[in-house]
């Protein structure tokens, strides 16, 4: 997969529906993703979410078409996908600061450009990264299905649910995992949880996850949490994806939260995806 180009052609495609309804999944099958998958690289690689993104360029172009124009409010209201003048005004008002009717009298308004992605070669930072064949194996989690486009904010929530809960605490919890919909499904399932083989039984509220044999690239995490791994993760699809010699698969993905001071500036952890060489 060609990263830079894949997130460059849903640009496109997005640029080319402004004033169509499309959802997230329209724009991720139109470059052959996962809606999960395509939410995460798209994310990681822009700062900001697709749809997010959508709508920042509808209200852009919405203040172009208003400013010093006979057009009517409404008329670009639905043209841009609001259903009515009130929600249009108010998502207007918060990206232009001021309200389109101050814009149609001559109020300065806010542009923001279609992005292009490119490849940029800056300084040699270090990526300490491995390769390794893992058997398959079960994971004993409690999970959760997510929302791709809220899941950022949601699961830390869930992992602090997780240990308010004097039930869970018992059972290891080392490892964060994410189970990608291989459609264009917007939900997907993250689990806390560790190794079945270190637990007897299948405990209230948890379940039992295969993963497959893989490689997988092995990425360490020096730092406190949630930063180091967070950076991480962008740092891999910044930095690795786009020119490394494997691809990723869409598949289960592991974050393994190693002992120690999770506080620390030392403190280690790791992501685990399953990739192939390409």
């Amino acid at each position: 997969m060609d990263w830079i180009k894949a997130i460059n052609s849903a640009i496109a495609y997005m640029e080319d529906h402004l004033c169509d309804d499309i959802t997230l999944a329209d724009i991720a099958r139109s470059v052959h993703l996962s809606a999960f998958h395509f939410q995460r690289s798209f994310s990681l690689l822009t700062g900001m979410t697709p749809m997010e993104y959508l709508r920042k360029r509808r209200l852009s172009k919405a203040g172009a078409e208003l400013s010093g124009s006979d057009e009517k409010v409404i008329d670009i209201a639905l043209k841009y996908g609001y259903d009515s003048p009130e929600s249009f005004t108010k998502a207007f008002s918060r990206f232009h600061g001021c309200s389109p009717l101050q814009v149609k009298k001559g109020s300065p308004i806010q542009f923001m450009n279609r992005y292009t992605l490119k490849i940029t070669i800056e300084g040699g930072n270090i990526m300490e990264y491995r390769i390794e064949k893992w058997e398959a194996m079960d994971l004993l989690v409690h999970a959760k299905e997510f929302d791709v486009e809220t899941s950022d904010g949601e699961i830390p929530k869930f992992w602090d649910e997780y240990y308010a809960n004097e039930e869970y605490r018992k059972i290891p919890s080392y490892l964060g995992v994410c189970a990608q919909q291989k459609s264009d499904d917007v939900k997907f399932r993250y689990g806390i949880g560790c190794k079945a083989s270190d637990v007897k039984g299948v405990p209230d509220g948890f379940e039992i996850i295969h993963i497959p044999e893989y490689e997988l690239a092995v990425f360490t995490c020096r730092g406190p949490m949630p930063d180091a791994i967070q950076s991480m993760w962008e740092r891999v699809y910044k930095e690795w994806l786009p020119v490394a010699d494997y691809e990723l698969i869409p598949d289960y993905d592991i974050e393994n939260y190693l002992p120690g001071d999770s506080s620390s500036k030392d403190y280690v952890s790791e992501i685990c995806i399953p990739v192939r060489r390409k």
